[in-house]
């Protein structure tokens, strides 16, 4: 099927902006000292004057996460240059989570001389595709939801970042929690046929196998929305079923069959499937690189401020919040000691230093553009369908 490309260029905010490098006292010390550094001490007096770019699933099957990560981009921005005096534009890029349709937009992001940096795209499959294309153009990128472990150790993306953990950190938590408190003697494990399903596979299964636990490894393309012959297959002593998924909605579908064939095993989901409006299927286990930001105190203004965007966010809008804030951050830095041009927003970015952000922790990057001392959450859905936090480190 042939997709078309939305790209739309959005005024977040229209401020007159003064003195960029200025800080508000909602700002870090720590931010702000490195801005400075950055900037050479300079106070500015300069418009600074910016577009950012975005790339996300805005419309096809998990357009429920790519919304919900515009709707922070944009609450992001709004704060940001609120708070420095800048004037920030977003454009949007919808990728719906394909590669092809993720290199259109990023060769459109290229060729716009005012987008100094982008935030995504959203899937590994798709920073896959599109990371050379970014290192060759020298333009910055930041993903709020990329987990794949290659995508940083490979080299092949070196102005690639993210603000949240790899798969060798989910994938073996995940693992061990399986193995630790649902003591599975059979399970079910299926990838949905992308590199981020198929990175967590890999990482999950030495511990599975360790544990001495008989594992069913099944595959399954994202196209498929009905489940009935997979879920077959689900043994009668089969406890556990691990789906690493993108597409929330069909998590729901899957739970829907177990339901429908009388299986009772429990599904254990990863990132994708945190979606309280898409995946509610009772007594399921729902990991993910993100927190619940509503049980942050200091995050208070934040969540009102989402709630009103986006009512129904869960952990994939505050990963790409924190992205965006790195670049306006990066940006406003940039203007303090000129213009905010590719190559300064760059190097503003790999100084990044916050003692805090909405995540709930520092914002500090490795030299492969890693978040370091990244955390990760796992959540339970009680027969409500709410989410409540289990446990995460």
């Amino acid at each position: 099927m042939k997709l078309g490309i939305s790209l739309a260029a959005i005024t977040v905010t229209a401020l007159v902006a003064a003195g960029c490098g200025s800080s508000s006292s909602s700002k870090s010390s720590a931010t702000s000292a490195s801005s400075t550094q950055a900037a050479g001490g300079g106070s500015g007096s300069k418009s600074c004057t910016a577009s950012i770019g975005i790339e996300a699933p805005l419309t096809g099957q998990v357009a429920v996460l790519g919304q919900e990560q515009l709707a922070f981009a944009k609450l992001a921005i709004q704060d940001d240059n609120k708070a420095n005096g800048t004037n920030i534009t977003l454009v949007q890029g919808d990728t719906q989570l394909m590669p092809a349709q993720a290199t259109t937009v990023t060769q459109q992001f290229i060729s716009n001389s005012k987008i100094v940096g982008v935030v995504g795209p959203a899937g590994s499959q798709e920073v896959e595709a599109v990371g050379p294309l970014f290192g060759r153009a020298g333009l910055v990128f930041i993903s709020g939801s990329a987990t794949n472990p290659t995508l940083t150790s490979s080299g092949k993306n070196p102005t690639f970042f993210r603000t949240v953990s790899r798969d060798d950190v989910q994938g073996p938590e995940d693992a061990n929690f399986v193995v630790k408190h649902l003591h599975p003697k059979n399970l079910m494990i299926v990838d949905d046929q992308e590199v981020y399903s198929t990175g967590l596979v890999s990482a999950m299964m030495p511990i599975f196998q360790k544990a001495g636990i008989k594992v069913d490894h099944e595959s399954v393309s994202q196209k498929v929305t009905d489940f009935s012959s997979l879920v077959a297959k689900v043994s009668s002593d089969t406890t556990v079923v691990v789906l690493p998924w993108q597409v929330a909605a069909n998590g729901q579908q899957f739970g829907k069959n177990l339901a429908e064939q009388h299986k009772n095993a429990t599904i254990v989901g990863t990132d994708g499937m945190f979606s309280p409006s898409a995946f509610t299927t009772p007594g399921s286990y729902v990991s993910s690189f993100g927190p619940d930001i509503t049980a942050i105190p200091a995050d208070a203004s934040i969540v009102q401020a989402a709630k009103t965007a986006y009512p129904k966010f869960g952990t994939f809008g505050p990963p790409v919040y924190a992205a965006t804030h790195v670049l306006d951050e990066a940006i406003a830095s940039a203007c303090k000691s000129g213009t905010a041009t590719r190559s300064s927003v760059l190097s503003a970015v790999k100084q990044t230093s916050e003692p805090t952000s909405i995540l709930g922790q520092p914002i500090h990057f490795d030299t492969r553009g890693d978040l370091i001392a990244a955390k990760w959450f796992l959540f339970k859905i009680n027969p409500q369908g709410k989410y409540t936090l289990v446990t995460n480190s």
